[in-house]
């Protein structure tokens, strides 16, 4: 028998909310899909759930100590892909980023083409290998097209246009889980960030059936437009001015870091534009040892955050990052399946005693 399972039935909570979430589409400005079936989980749990103007989903918990200040948890819904930029009489799409994802990330793989009227599949497309300089070549967007087979009559009747935005299929999304046994691997078309939602979804549930409540005044949000900039982060920081801004995300692992991808979940020490709350830091890891979890730590030199860019635009005092340790950031995403009980229990005691 392998020793791997591809789209599998998973006994899993945690993977199984964010398989209930990996295949709506939700590149940043489309993130209304996703949203609608977030918001009908939340309804589900029995809380109440509001949408802003600009989209983010906002779910506001009342604390165990009603004096204390607010604090705001944050995982985003968009995703990286790719925005079109010419339409061409043959139908082969222009296309450039959206967010951080590169075309040799993908290869030459199914895409979904998110037009106004409708949906159109087409095949990211890098051409023959079958020339002199094939082994040397480095792929960059100008060297890459979105096959569709249509004409510009059919594409416009289905609202493709520059400015459409495309992600990969979902057959090509995973999950995929691997391994040794009782060390297994997951991996999917990336985790980033609806792992963060699920692990959201997954404390309202246990803080549903505990009957326990957060520490502090909370507000989990759902938020919108992260990949391009944390729009919806800076956003709901401006209106609801949290003392903390805590960010549910992954950990990227670039070379330059001590990162393991271990059942040890991370939280982050630095990024590019803030260092964030020195004492949280300490209460998130010491929260992970009440519960018998390691928290690793992290600088980046290249990588932002929600709560990072809420914290740079001046909306909220302390900023903090926690969650999976990921490889392969951006693109087809792995982690240890332990580290998501981990990540969960960590967390939930944050929650309810910090």
């Amino acid at each position: 028998m392998p020793n791997y399972q591809v789209g599998p039935d998973l006994d899993h909570a945690i993977l199984n909310r964010f398989k209930s979430l990996l295949y709506t589409p939700s590149p940043s400005s489309r993130e209304r899909d996703l949203a609608d079936v977030i918001c009908g989980q939340i309804d589900a749990l029995g809380y109440a759930c509001r949408r802003d103007a600009g989209g983010n989903i906002l779910v506001e918990v009342a604390g165990q100590k009603p004096d204390l200040p607010l604090w705001c948890y944050a995982a985003h819904m968009d995703e990286i892909g790719m925005v079109i930029t010419k339409v061409p009489e043959d139908g082969r799409l222009r296309a450039t980023r959206s967010g951080g994802l590169f075309p040799w990330k993908l290869g030459e793989t199914p895409v979904e083409v998110m037009g106004d009227q409708g949906h159109v599949l087409g095949l990211l497309s890098m051409g023959s290998t079958h020339t002199p300089q094939a082994a040397e070549k480095a792929v960059t967007w100008e060297d890459v097209w979105i096959e569709t087979g249509l004409g510009l009559k059919e594409l416009g009747q289905a609202g493709v246009r520059p400015g459409s935005l495309a992600v990969p299929h979902a057959s090509h999304r995973g999950p995929v889980i691997f391994g040794r046994p009782g060390q297994e691997l997951a991996a999917a078309w990336t985790f980033d960030d609806r792992l963060g939602c699920a692990l959201q979804l997954e404390i309202l549930s246990q803080l549903q059936a505990t009957r326990e409540r957060p520490r502090h005044p909370t507000v989990f949000a759902f938020t919108h437009h992260e990949e391009g900039g944390g729009h919806g982060a800076k956003n709901v920081a401006r209106a609801l001015q949290p003392e903390a801004f805590i960010a549910i995300d992954g950990a990227p692992m670039p070379p330059d870091t001590p990162l393991v991808m271990d059942d040890r979940p991370a939280t982050w020490a630095k990024d590019a534009l803030a260092h964030y709350d020195h004492a949280l830091l300490q209460e998130i890891i010491a929260a992970g040892r009440e519960v018998g979890v390691e928290v690793q730590s992290v600088v980046y030199a290249s990588a932002a955050s929600d709560a990072s860019m809420a914290f740079n635009a001046g909306h909220t005092d302390r900023a903090l990052v926690f969650g999976c340790v990921r490889g392969n950031s951006h693109g087809y995403e792995m982690l240890r399946v332990g580290a998501l009980d981990n990540t969960c229990k960590t967390l939930y005691r944050f929650v309810t005693t910090r």
